[in-house]
């Protein structure tokens, strides 16, 4: 879907980057066919050399004439890059603009833009940097399935990726964006259990945070609800209903939920 297709990327920063690498490493796209823009020049000549693609430090620039442009600049920046992009003329040719910014919502940015442009918001996560990652895409009122099907192709290059309604973006910032810093606490947790025990910190790490790849894994190659993989572990009268009991101690439940909650509530906040 994306042979022959100009894609600008506007903002040269670590998801600008790691997208810009994505599509490389996947063949989807030829150096050729990318172009950024970054806003000091020693990011532009950095990202250039690295990556061996076309960066400037005018975004205009960089977009006018692509097919699509992917908005990678943070939300309070988002205002600021689209009329700037408006006002150069660099988006009166229409093309599809994907923007990754939590919490700023397609209306948002359509009121912003030249009529008709169509607008995709994509989700990400961190986990992106390793083609391991999670983005989720809905699609604006001028953007149809052609619109999402390419979003989807260009994220594919860095993990999975799935399109809801715009109204469960924020959730899905929550629990999708925010949840591998959740994660990352939990892990850090039981690696102090397991140097309380005795063992090694670079051990405990390593155990635990293997323990985590695989159990997520086990979710979604064997398509089983965790609750019942979760019984596999737990024979009566064992080591593993012990520790969950202790865990429910703590409502541990209750807390990771209402972390995404809060995660979401505030993610909604950002675009107000």
């Amino acid at each position: 879907m994306l042979k022959g297709k100009r894609i600008s990327i506007v903002g040269g920063g670590t998801m600008g980057r790691a997208l810009a690498g994505g599509l490389l490493k996947s063949g989807k796209v030829e150096t050729g066919q990318l172009v950024a823009s970054a806003r000091s020049r020693n990011t532009a000549e950095r990202l250039a050399a690295d990556l061996g693609i076309v960066c400037t430090t005018d975004s205009a620039e960089a977009v006018r004439g692509s097919d699509i442009a992917i908005l990678c600049v943070k939300p309070k920046d988002v205002q600021k890059a689209v009329e700037t992009l408006k006002g150069k003329g660099a988006l009166d040719h229409r093309p599809l603009l994907i923007s990754i910014a939590a919490g700023i919502s397609t209306a948002f940015i359509e009121e912003r833009a030249p009529e008709g442009v169509p607008v995709v918001r994509a989700m990400p996560n961190t986990p992106c940097f390793i083609g391991k990652g999670m983005t989720v895409v809905s699609k604006g009122i001028h953007a149809n399935d052609e619109h999402t099907a390419l979003a989807r192709e260009i994220f594919s290059t860095m993990g999975r990726t799935l399109e809801l309604e715009e109204k469960h973006m924020d959730t899905v910032t929550g629990l999708s964006a925010s949840g591998p810093a959740f994660i990352y606490v939990i892990i850090e947790a039981l690696a102090d259990g397991g140097v309380m025990r005795g063992l090694p910190r670079s051990v405990a790490l390593e155990l635990a945070s293997q323990m985590t790849l695989g159990a997520a894994e086990m979710i979604l190659t064997t398509g089983r609800h965790p609750a019942a993989l979760k019984d596999d572990v737990t024979t009566p009268a064992g080591c593993t209903i012990a520790g969950i009991l202790a865990l429910e101690d703590g409502r541990i439940r209750s807390v990771l939920a209402r972390g995404v909650e809060t995660a979401a509530r505030v993610a909604g906040d950002l675009g107000k």
